[in-house]
């Protein structure tokens, strides 16, 4: 069996978690159009017939202001060491600038590297054709590759050479096993991911999510969840005029963890205010973002 690990890095919204939810066609990482979605790294296991490949999933690398801005970069830059490979995924439909030689200044990759230049269906050819020059000035050896994960393109020529060089190995994982994470970090990403959708301003950088307790009932789950803010007005945001918004976020992720869980739910949701949480090590512990 071909077995092995594959990080996947980029700065924010280039794509990742939209690449590993086609890869193993199922959601388990969650998209929105803000910027840095993703806060924590997170397994992907893919299988097929003769191959076992771990994507790691990792937070877009960005200069950071916050605690948790310094934590996520070093959950990303921590995932390109002891793997087989590392996927560089760029957004193709933007020029190279800032952010992107951010990036490379901070990463020596001393594996093979493929540079992924993903939302090929929004860009056009010279854009693209300078891009790759860029990057094939600065990663000689790198191995090119176009997709939109978006639309599942050429996703799978990518599958077929990364199983190339994978080495022969064991089977880390059951096969019936496609993430590393809880069920409790699924559900507070579930409805972490329907905030960044239903608000705007500052809160989606100002939210965290997580599970108190998941109660097992008999034809059902009772899970409660605390969502935090920064602000007494991020939380009337929150919560909304007459409650409206925290139910539609509820009803929407309700949805979600039932096909997750296939399960009925019963969804409990508190809002509490913790100002500067994302300066604080004592919350970042507390909401995951730490090690404890």
């Amino acid at each position: 069996m071909k077995s092995g690990f594959v990080a996947l890095i980029g700065r924010p919204n280039v794509g990742k978690s939209t690449l590993l939810n086609a890869i193993l066609n199922k959601k388990i990482s969650i998209i929105s159009p803000k910027p840095q979605t993703t806060r924590n790294s997170i397994l992907g296991i893919y299988n097929d017939k003769d191959s076992q490949i771990i994507f790691v999933d990792t937070p877009g690398i960005h200069k950071p202001y916050f605690k948790l801005g310094e934590y996520m970069n070093k959950v990303a830059f921590a995932s390109t060491r002891d793997v087989e490979a590392i996927i560089l995924l760029v957004d193709a439909s933007v020029e190279f600038g800032d952010g992107d030689q951010f990036l490379i200044d901070h990463i020596h990759p001393n594996v093979p590297l493929y540079i992924v230049f993903n939302k090929i269906d929004l860009t056009n050819i010279d854009l693209i054709t300078r891009l790759k020059a860029r990057y094939k000035e600065i990663f000689n050896e790198a191995k090119m590759f176009e997709i939109s994960a978006l639309n599942n393109l050429f996703v799978d020529d990518l599958i077929r050479e990364l199983k190339m060089i994978l080495p022969e190995g064991p089977q880390y994982f059951d096969k019936q096993q496609i993430t590393d994470k809880s069920n409790e970090f699924v559900i507070s990403e579930i409805i972490r991911e329907k905030i960044l959708l239903l608000t705007k301003q500052e809160i989606p950088h100002s939210v965290a999510v997580y599970v108190e307790k998941i109660e097992p009932k008999k034809d059902k789950y009772d899970i409660f969840v605390t969502i935090v803010v920064e602000r007494e007005s991020q939380k009337g945001i929150v919560i909304g005029k007459s409650g409206k918004m925290i139910k539609k976020i509820g009803t929407l992720a309700r949805k979600d963890i039932e096909k997750y869980l296939n399960n009925k739910i019963h969804l409990t949701t508190f809002v509490r205010v913790e100002e500067e949480w994302r300066n604080s090590l004592r919350c970042l512990k507390e909401f995951g973002y730490q090690d404890k």
